[in-house]
């Protein structure tokens, strides 16, 4: 049998958290042979309602758990954890500014970021869910300064999966008949899905539909769907937000050869300013992610990475002080 990998979830007693930490135990994320040892972070309030969690692991007999560890404390959350999924953010409340929600989170992740600097594996993955979720990931590495920026991702595979089921709807093919689609910049209302550079059954995509579709539709309706579904169901997305966080650090750890898409620390690729967490085309091997270059973007692309980029740096100066 393998080591064990020591995994941290934070919000682990969240809805999100709830949907994730079965299909983690499960083998979901890390493999089915992967024995683990989970450790699950929460605030104190919500420290009896992750006991019944624990109790519901425990009953579920998984047998790739070598243990379970639920605790308020960041340091003994993250102690030598190889894999770290950071779930639990403050929401956003009526009459809260975004500057405000920047703030509330930057304290959380300022502490989580120096507790994995402190505490975690040399080698760990740290995967930041909560919203908003690349300015989280920036101030978590930022305060995290022994670790390297890219051991640190935001999700946006569920904006990448939003966009692949969108354009297969509308071309009525099967998600994986597509390739090549691509999310840009920030897991927000200005994120840009992008089919440029996106061919279904080894068409390109834009030959299928028209840019009124594209332009008027198909952008608007994956940058809105968290909203949507919200508005539906009373109840933010927990299920896809689960899948999504699986599938990302899957295939971070094991690799894949598709193209997705991940919030990382921009080094420049694409013109993107340095310095902030910005969603790229990717391709991740194992234990590590490449970024899918030499893309021709044209003057729409552009514009609309532009909204995006311009989004996170107005951002970053809003929580420069934690970073």
């Amino acid at each position: 049998m393998q080591k064990p990998l020591r995994v941290a979830v934070t919000g682990a007693a969240g809805q999100i958290g709830y949907q994730l930490i079965y299909r983690i135990a499960a083998g979901e994320m890390l493999g089915r042979d992967q024995p683990l040892h989970l450790s699950l972070l929460e605030i104190p309030p919500a420290m009896e309602a992750l006991n019944g969690v624990v109790m519901e692991l425990e009953d579920c007999a998984f047998p790739l758990i070598q243990g379970i560890d639920p605790t308020d404390s960041p340091d003994t959350a993250f102690a030598e954890v190889d894999i770290a999924v950071l779930v639990g953010s403050r929401p956003r409340s009526p009459g809260m500014e975004r500057r405000d929600l920047l703030e509330a989170n930057g304290e959380i992740f300022t502490i989580q970021g120096k507790a994995l600097n402190e505490h975690a594996a040399r080698s760990v993955k740290v995967l930041v869910v909560g919203n908003p979720a690349n300015t989280n990931c920036l101030i978590a590495l930022r305060n995290a300064p022994d670790l390297d920026p890219t051991q640190f991702c935001a999700m946006t595979r569920l904006d990448h999966n939003r966009a692949l089921a969108q354009l297969a709807l509308k071309v009525e093919c099967h998600v994986s008949d597509i390739s090549g689609l691509a999310v840009w910049g920030n897991h927000s209302p200005t994120m840009f899905p992008e089919l440029g550079s996106a061919t279904v059954s080894g068409e390109p995509a834009l030959s299928l539909v028209d840019m009124e579709w594209y332009d008027k539709e198909f952008i608007p309706a994956v940058q809105q769907r968290g909203a949507a579904i919200l508005q539906a169901r009373g109840f933010s997305s927990a299920a896809s937000a689960a899948n999504a966080a699986i599938e990302q650090v899957r295939d971070w750890h094991l690799g894949s050869q598709l193209v997705t898409s991940m919030g990382l620390y921009s080094t420049g690729s694409y013109g993107i300013r340095e310095g902030i967490v910005f969603s790229y085309p990717v391709i991740c091997k194992r234990d590590s992610v490449q970024i899918v270059e030499g893309r021709t973007l044209d003057q729409f692309s552009r514009d609309k990475i532009a909204i995006t980029e311009q989004e996170l740096l107005d951002e970053r100066s809003a929580i420069e002080h934690l970073i």
